[in-house]
């Protein structure tokens, strides 16, 4: 048992330094057909992502992403694609923030409604996909892609003056109304800027997801369902309840996304707000294989292509590398992973085999002896 379970741990640390080195190499090959010199690029976003100013940008953004990687990845442990984790946490986001911004209560309170509202309306709309799927046949692909676009109608029809927006004295932005002090979140202050506190919140939330997943019953019904629907139905398991329940969680874990932004940034939700963290998410959900730990060191890694990729602008090198990176980082993450699979299968089998036939032979011996 310990040899079968030293193969796999070395198994699943090979395939993500596999994905990485072949990232690497293809995005040095991208780099030379444009005429760079990719070790000098390396170089630079290595030198300018392990500065202490980019140590904390990194890991506030990583927070974000963090947290879209779970919303994310709680869906695919069901075997749902749930596309629409960008606009549950946008409009969970808005929602938050306007009702922040319409009360002064006391912090102890107010923070606490605030993150509740944005998780009920993030898993209400999440839920919308959830009963399509199970009451009308609707992939929730097609249904979260519309509810998506729908979320940016809602929110650009209320972001208005007159409406749910107000206009900043300057008269140049159009935002909900800024929350009191008392609803900002805490921080851990540093010599640059200040790490989110928020970040204590996404480490809870890996942990209750580990918990989950790993030591409830609801969890294994959960893995259960996604490996196999006639399997979970022939043990009792309501496999349409657990669609619906599982999209719910998903979005009530999206609603969770914006908040870092709003309670330790920007206190507002405006037409600056960021976008397409959810789609993030996927990658990272897909980097991490929907593993806590993997998800966080996702969400690391991307937060420091972004820091150092910034820089390479500054030196002279196209703004679109970063895209490329990335994009080559989730191609080789799922080649990798599905090479490295297949070899563990091939050699499980082998070695079933290789058991199989001694246990033959001894036979045989004990046979001949007798």
């Amino acid at each position: 048992m310990k040899k079968f379970d030293k193969e796999r741990l070395l198994l699943g640390i090979a395939a993500p330094l596999l994905a990485i080195v072949a990232a690497f190499l293809v995005t040095a090959v991208v780099l030379l057909a444009t005429g760079k010199e990719p070790f000098s690029a390396f170089g630079i976003m290595f030198d300018y992502g392990v500065k202490s100013d980019s140590q904390v940008y990194i890991l506030n953004k990583a927070t974000t992403y963090y947290l879209a990687g779970l919303a994310v990845a709680i869906g695919f442990r069901m075997n749902l694609f749930n596309i629409g984790v960008d606009g549950q946490y946008r409009l969970a986001a808005f929602f938050a923030a306007a009702v922040g911004g319409a009360l002064t209560l006391p912090g102890i309170v107010q923070i606490p409604l605030i993150i509740l509202t944005a998780m009920i309306v993030g898993a209400m709309w999440a839920g919308i996909a959830g009963v399509l799927k199970v009451t009308r046949g609707v992939s929730e692909v097609v249904s979260t892609i519309m509810l998506n676009m729908i979320a940016t109608a809602i929110i650009g029809y209320l972001l208005q003056q007159g409406r749910l927006g107000h206009l900043d004295s300057a008269g140049t932005k159009v935002a909900t109304k800024p929350l009191p002090e008392s609803s900002h979140f805490f921080s851990f202050p540093t010599q640059a800027d200040p790490i989110w506190g928020f970040i204590v919140v996404a480490a809870i939330a890996g942990v209750a997801y580990w918990f989950v997943l790993a030591r409830t019953r609801f969890g294994f019904d959960l893995r259960t369902v996604g490996q196999s629907e006639s399997a979970a139905e022939a043990s009792g398991v309501n496999v349409k309840k657990m669609v619906v329940t599982s999209m719910v969680i998903s979005g009530l874990v999206a609603g969770l996304v914006g908040m870092p932004t709003l309670l330790n940034d920007s206190y507002e939700y405006g037409g600056d707000f960021p976008t397409g963290i959810g789609f993030t998410g996927i990658a990272i959900a897909l980097l991490g294989r929907n593993h806590p730990v993997g998800i966080a060191l996702g969400a690391l890694l991307w937060g420091f292509l972004e820091r150092g990729t910034g820089k390479l602008e500054f030196e002279g090198y196209d703004k679109e590398i970063v895209g490329v990176i990335q994009g080559v980082i989730v191609l080789c993450v799922v080649i990798a992973y599905e090479v490295v699979r297949r070899y563990g299968l091939k050699r499980q089998q082998r070695q079933v085999g290789e058991k199989l036939a001694a246990q033959a032979n001894n036979s045989q011996k004990q046979e001949v002896s007798a």
